[in-house]
C-alpha cells in the first residue's frame, strides 16, 4: 500500500462508536481497514504513519463557504485546509460569478466585493457554470486547488441576467430564460441552487418563480439552499415558506446557516425544530447547516431596505447621496425594520465593522457603529465594500439547532477584511474542541457524523464522507484531547491546534501541522 495509518482511533463518520484500526491507502482510496484487537492483520505499506493518540475521521465538508475567488487566488488556503476541510460548497446566498455575461459579471463583482474582494487580481475567463468549474481544475498552473469544491447556481445572479435589478415579477420569457440557465448549470455539474432572499436582486423573486426554478433543480436530483427572507422578525414564517415551497416543487431543501437571531427569537429554536420535525415526519427531504458562533457576518449594504437596492450598486450610491432618500432609508432601518435587516429595527451598537475595501478607512475596523450618519458615510466612502459582524445571536439557539438530526456544519466563512469572523478559520475545530469535548453538546462520534457523512449524503457523494474501504482517502487526523480553534474575535486569522495531518485523495495537504505544496482539490460535479 502507498500509506498505512497505524493504530488510529477511527471515528468513521457513521456516528457509531470509534475503534482502533490500521487504515491502508492506495491510489487515493482507502483499500484496507484492519481492526486492532479483533484478529486483524497488521497492514504494511511503503509509508507507515504512527497515529497513536490520534483520531482518524473523514475529511470535513463545509456546506456553506464563500471561497469562490479565494481558491483561485490563494493556492495555500490554510484557512480551510488547516481545519481539516477537504470539500467546500460554493455559490452561496444567491450571488456568485457564474453564470454571467459581461454586464452581470461587473455588477456581481461590485455587489459582493465585501465577501470576496473586487476580483481585480482574478482573470475572469469564464462565463458559464461549467467553465467556472473547469477553471477551478486548471488553477495555479493546472495543478488544481487546495481543497475540493462543489457549486450551487446562484439564483440572484440568474435573475440579474434575465430580469436585471428591477423589483417586479418576471415576465414569462424571463422566467423561461431563468429556468434554462438553471438547467444548463445543473447539466454542467452544479449540485443545486442557492438564494439570498434578503439580498438584491434575488429577494425580488416571489414564491411562484422560486418554485418553478426549484422544479428544474429537482429534475436533476439537486437541492435548494436558501438564505431565506428573515432570520429575525418573521423567521418562523420564512422557514415555513421555504418548506412549503420546496415540497410543492418536489425539491430537496437545505437551509443555509439555519438559526434564530435578534431579541425577538431568544429561546425560540425549539419552535423551529418542531416545524422541521413535522415536515420530516411527513416525508420532506430537509437538511440544514450552522456555524458554532452567535454573531453573524455580512456586508453593511445588505442591511438596507430592498427598495434601496433596486437598480444595482450605482443606484444605491445615488440614493445614499441624496439627503431626502437617505433619510427615508434611515427611517426604514431605525423605525420600520428594514427587510435587509430581517424586519428588526436597527440597534447600531450590534454592528461591528470587520473589513473595508478602501485601506484608507482602516480606522473603522473593529469599531461598533454609533448611528446612521457614520454608517451612511462609510457606505459612500467605501463604495459599499464594507463587511460587518452583527452581534444578534443566542447561545441556547445555537446549541439546540446543532443537536438536530439533519444538522450539518457550514462555516459561512468570509475571508475578506482585516478582522473577519473567526468562523472562517475555526468552525470545524471549534465544533470538535469546544462543543464536543468541553461542553458535551454532542459526542465526538456524533459531531464527526454531522461534519462528514451527513453533508456527503446531501451532496449525493457515494464515495466520500466515511472511513470505509473503497472510499476516497479524504481524511483528517486530529488529537481529540487538544483540537481547538485558534481563531478568536481578537485574532481571527489564527490557525487551529491539534490537527497534524489532512489528506485529500491520499495526498498530504497538511503534514505534521504544516501546509504542504500539494494541490489535490478538484471541482466536484453533480453526476
Amino acid at each position: 500500500m502507498d500509506l498505512v495509518i497505524r493504530g488510529a482511533r477511527v471515528v468513521d463518520g457513521t456516528g457509531a462508536a470509534s475503534y482502533r484500526a490500521d487504515v491502508g491507502v492506495t491510489d487515493g482510496r482507502i483499500t484496507a481497514i484492519s481492526r486492532s484487537g479483533e484478529g486483524g492483520e497488521r497492514l504494511t505499506g511503503r509509508r507507515v504513519l504512527d497515529a497513536a493518540g490520534l483520531a482518524l475521521s473523514p475529511g470535513f465538508i463545509d456546506m456553506h463557504a464563500h471561497s469562490d475567488l479565494a481558491l483561485l487566488r490563494d493556492p495555500d488556503h490554510s484557512a480551510k485546509a488547516a481545519q481539516g476541510v477537504t470539500l467546500e460548497v460554493l455559490g452561496q446566498d444567491g450571488l456568485s460569478y457564474a453564470p454571467v455575461d459581461d454586464r452581470t459579471l461587473a455588477e456581481v463583482r461590485r455587489a459582493i466585493t465585501g465577501w470576496n474582494g473586487d476580483g481585480s487580481d482574478i482573470d475572469f475567463d469564464w462565463r458559464s457554470v461549467g467553465e467556472y468549474l473547469d477553471r477551478l481544475d486548471r488553477s495555479h498552473g493546472g495543478r488544481g486547488i487546495a481543497v475540493n469544491a462543489a457549486y450551487l447556481i446562484p439564483q440572484g445572479t440568474v435573475r440579474m441576467l434575465a430580469v436585471g435589478w428591477d423589483d417586479r415579477e418576471a415576465a414569462p420569457e424571463e422566467l423561461a430564460r431563468m429556468k434554462q440557465l438553471v438547467a444548463e448549470g445543473m447539466e454542467q455539474g452544479a449540485v443545486g441552487m442557492s438564494s439570498g432572499l434578503t439580498y438584491t436582486p434575488g429577494m425580488y423573486a416571489g414564491d411562484a418563480e422560486l418554485t418553478d426554478l426549484c422544479r428544474v433543480v429537482a429534475s436533476y436530483g439537486g437541492y435548494y439552499c436558501p438564505h431565506h427572507r428573515s432570520y429575525g422578525a418573521g423567521a418562523l414564517e420564512a422557514y415555513e415558506e421555504m418548506v412549503g415551497l420546496t415540497r410543492a416543487a418536489g425539491c430537496a431543501l437545505h437551509l443555509a446557516h439555519a438559526t434564530m437571531n435578534f431579541g425577538v427569537n431568544k429561546g425560540r429554536a425549539p419552535e423551529l425544530l418542531t416545524l422541521l420535525d413535522e415536515a420530516l415526519d411527513a416525508g420532506a427531504d430537509i437538511s440544514l447547516d450552522t456555524y458554532p458562533y452567535t454573531p453573524g457576518c455580512t456586508t453593511l449594504v445588505a442591511l438596507l431596505p430592498s427598495w434601496a437596492g433596486e437598480g444595482g450598486p450605482e443606484a444605491v450610491m445615488a440614493r445614499l447621496r441624496d439627503d431626502g432618500t437617505a433619510e427615508r432609508i434611515r427611517h426604514h432601518l431605525e423605525v420600520v425594520g428594514s427587510d435587509g435587516c430581517h424586519g428588526v429595527p436597527m440597534e447600531w451598537d450590534t454592528i461591528e465593522i470587520s473589513g473595508v475595501a478602501d485601506p484608507a478607512l482602516a480606522e473603522f475596523v473593529g469599531r461598533r457603529l454609533d448611528g446612521w450618519t457614520t454608517a451612511r458615510r462609510l457606505l459612500l466612502d467605501d463604495r459599499l465594500g464594507s463587511t460587518i459582524l452583527q452581534h444578534v445571536g443566542h447561545e441556547e439557539n445555537v446549541r439546540a439547532i446543532m443537536r438536530h438530526r439533519v444538522h450539518t456544519g457550514g462555516s459561512d466563512g468570509i475571508l475578506q477584511g482585516v478582522k473577519p469572523h473567526p468562523r472562517a478559520y475555526g468552525t470545524f475545530p471549534h465544533y470538535l474542541g469546544h462543543y464536543a469535548r468541553e461542553l458535551g453538546v454532542l459526542s465526538l462520534e456524533e459531531t464527526v457524523a454531522h461534519l462528514t457523512s451527513r453533508p456527503a449524503a446531501r451532496l449525493r457523494l457515494d464515495d466520500r464522507g466515511l472511513v470505509r474501504e473503497g472510499y476516497r482517502a479524504d481524511l483528517v487526523l486530529f488529537d481529540p484531547d487538544t483540537v481547538a480553534a485558534g481563531s478568536t474575535f481578537e485574532a481571527p486569522r489564527t490557525l487551529p491546534t491539534g490537527i497534524p495531518h489532512v489528506l485529500i485523495d491520499g495526498r498530504f495537504v497538511i503534514e505534521e501541522g504544516k501546509r504542504t505544496d500539494v494541490l489535490a482539490g478538484r471541482a466536484i460535479r453533480r453526476t
